[in-house]
């Protein structure tokens, strides 16, 4: 898998000889870069922080708090625009923050990812810029900051604050742009739940406790607590993981909340998995996500558990799944998503 629009920004990083920032989010996807001692970076995804680090790179996991960064201190920020709107409008306004004036934000991305309307703004906001037309209809743009104060900032609609995201006849979930699906109840994450019980009927004896991996602002998780079992939450997103604390922290439930990739370092194991994973990385499907989800969940079933996954119905998670599990069974289906049952047991 590639993106058209990171190798765009690429000699903008390597050629950094001054104080500058680079942004970094799933859009990164494997790229590999030599660290440059003037650029640090920030990330909201602990699998990119790692390998970042691993790297030798100055570099910082968040979500997206820029508070690290004095105002106009930065000669550079670099930037291959996001997924979600709002984070996007976020980090448009905190680069121009940290500018110094005459500094540059380099921006890239596809046309049908918002990148012409991006730079629209944010020339209004900074005061000049310039971009151009790439392969593959994608564009780079770059924005010079030519004043101390604008009035043009993005609407960002308060990123950083966690708001109720949609209510169901259980619980209020907080959340935020930047979280998949943050404004809504997951309908295959209601389907799963909807026929938890098809699943635990098959266990040998009630579940000790559970993994939720991925699990975004923790709807699958609260929707445990009736099991009175404790649960464990995990996420690659910084965004999900404050979210979901937020919501464990407003219910009574047995749970913590770790922050990493596809459950990696935590080293118990588990009853009951609940899943559902996603397949799009940035802008991209990436099928090897799927199997990086059924490797963790083999890898942390205990052998008499069961992990429950919802997905929709185009992804042939039960052929993937049999490469790490003796059964994997398509319990039921709605003509949209489809829950599988995988054990370590025939």
């Amino acid at each position: 898998m590639s993106d058209s629009a990171f190798p765009l920004l690429a000699p903008y990083i390597k050629s950094a000889t001054t104080k500058s920032l680079w942004l970094a989010d799933e859009n990164f996807l494997d790229a590999n870069l030599p660290p440059n001692d003037a650029v640090i970076c920030i990330t909201n995804r602990i699998d990119l922080h790692e390998h970042l680090q691993k790297q030798g790179w100055k570099a910082f996991f968040s979500d997206y708090d820029l508070s690290i960064i004095e105002d106009n201190s930065l000669e550079r920020v670099i930037y291959r625009v996001s997924k979600e709107k709002l984070v996007a409008h976020h980090l448009i306004n905190e680069a121009y923050r940290c500018l110094k004036v005459g500094g540059e934000l380099i921006l890239a991305g596809g046309k049908n990812e918002g990148i012409k309307t991006y730079f629209t703004k944010a020339k209004a906001l900074f005061g000049m810029g310039e971009n151009s037309k790439n392969a593959k209809d994608t564009w780079l743009a770059k924005l010079i900051k030519t004043n101390q104060h604008s009035d043009d900032a993005l609407d960002d609609k308060d990123y950083h604050q966690l708001r109720t995201g949609c209510i169901d006849d259980r619980f209020e979930y907080q959340s935020k742009p930047g979280i998949f699906g943050w404004d809504k109840v997951d309908k295959g994450s209601a389907y799963l739940i909807e026929h938890l019980d098809s699943f635990l009927m098959t266990l040998p004896e009630p579940p000790k406790n559970a993994l939720d991996l991925g699990c975004g602002y923790g709807y699958l998780s609260l929707n445990l607590t009736h099991l009175d079992i404790p649960v464990t939450a995990t996420d690659n997103n910084a965004a999900a993981i404050i979210a979901c604390e937020r919501n464990f922290a407003r219910y009574p439930i047995n749970a913590k909340v770790i922050a990493a990739n596809c459950a990696q370092g935590i080293k118990d194991k588990f009853d009951l998995i609940v899943c559902n994973p996603p397949f799009h990385a940035g802008f991209s499907v990436d099928g090897d996500l799927t199997d990086r989800f059924l490797k963790a969940a083999h890898d942390h079933l205990n052998e008499q558990g069961i992990a429950c996954f919802v997905t929709n119905m185009h992804i042939p998670l039960e052929r993937k799944a049999l490469k790490y599990f003796h059964q994997a069974e398509c319990i039921m289906s709605n003509g949209n998503f489809k829950l599988i049952r995988l054990t370590h047991k025939m």
